[in-house]
């Protein structure tokens, strides 16, 4: 396999990158200088450096002869579909204000609308929040409720009650924003305190001057060690001696809606985390250009990412389906990964 050092500050359009990648190779190159660099390479099984190429590109571990090749251990394992329409779909997520949809990546890579899906899933687990962030200064927090548009649904499948804060039919999101740094949002069960608080105390720094809106949710942050500033929304009071609001965070709701709404229309449930994660690194990236955002995604790809971590989730089979696909999948998988 030949040896590459790629600056990925060149790749400044899908054509630039189509263009520099343009065998199953290269791919693979890219990948294990991302992996290993210059070093040896490194069993995915025992960790023992102690490996040599066969004539097919492959390795092998003297220490646990287990057979390998460089996408073990990648969200591209056992992948059918060509490491170059991959890299594609990356830079697409990259590069993109508001998101892919699978139809459109679909049409785009040439391949169907759910490999497409299982794919942008699997980008899109390379997002998730670690508990490495920290808010810190100025924090701003809100909570807002995706779906359950009564007004779009016939007379006999609307639901009473559902106005305002109501979580009959929306799902809550709960999000926190620095407002000189990034922000944080995820899906919640309820917006009451015990449930919100603990989150704001993993996340935001203690003493820090944090900005909210009337929710009696927020009433302990006083308690917690924070200083807590109130903005009355209900009473049409938005912005309160110049910098007591909640502007900034409602800035990023306004982004993700228009993404869900334009882009992708309707998310289930059980994945909108998914698309916070990829709108919320989008939004803590939106300085940087889409090259950098490419070889950000190209780092954490070596995260290991199954069709059966996104199958776990879904909403659209019933139980019982979903764990036989499951134990199908992982039976065909525990047979095949030494050979993978």
């Amino acid at each position: 396999m030949e040896q590459m050092h790629i600056n990925f500050t060149h790749f400044k359009s899908e054509i630039s990158l189509m263009n520099y990648f343009d065998t199953e190779d290269k791919c693979k190159a890219a990948i294990a200088q991302e992996r290993w660099g210059d070093g040896a390479v490194v069993c995915p099984y025992c960790g023992c450096t102690h490996t040599y190429m066969t004539k097919e590109g492959r390795f092998i571990c003297k220490e646990c002869s287990k057979h390998f090749s460089v996408t073990v251990g990648t969200i591209f394992e056992n992948t059918k579909v060509s490491l170059r329409k991959w890299f594609l779909a990356m830079y697409k997520v990259a590069s993109t204000k508001k998101g892919v949809s699978s139809h459109q990546l679909a049409r785009d890579i040439e391949v169907t609308q759910k490999t497409a899906w299982f794919m942008l899933h699997k980008i899109r687990g390379l997002f998730g929040i670690t508990d490495e962030i920290e808010l810190d200064g100025e924090v701003e927090m809100d909570e807002m409720y995706l779906g359950g548009r009564e007004t779009n649904k016939h007379e006999s499948k609307k639901v009473a009650g559902t106005q305002g804060r109501s979580t009959k039919t929306k799902t809550p999101i709960f999000g926190m924003i620095q407002r000189d740094g990034k922000v944080i949002a995820m899906k919640v069960e309820n917006t009451q305190g015990a449930t919100l608080l603990p989150i704001v105390g993993q996340f935001v720094k203690e003493g820090s001057t944090t900005y909210t809106d009337e929710l009696s949710a927020y009433n302990g942050l006083t308690k917690e060690g924070y200083d807590h500033l109130i903005v009355n929304h209900g009473k049409r009071e938005f912005v309160r001696c110049k910098d007591i609001h909640t502007n900034s965070i409602e800035g990023f709701w306004g982004h993700f809606k228009r993404v869900i709404f334009s882009t992708y229309h309707c998310v289930s449930k059980d994945y909108v985390q998914r698309y916070i994660d990829e709108q919320s690194y989008r939004w803590n990236t939106r300085e940087e250009k889409s090259s950098y955002r490419f070889h950000d995604m190209f780092v954490k790809a070596v995260k290991h990412f199954t069709y059966s971590d996104v199958l776990s989730l879904s909403s659209v089979v019933d139980d019982e389906y979903r764990v036989f696909a499951h134990n199908v999948y992982y039976h065909w998988y525990m047979h095949n990964k030494v050979s993978a």
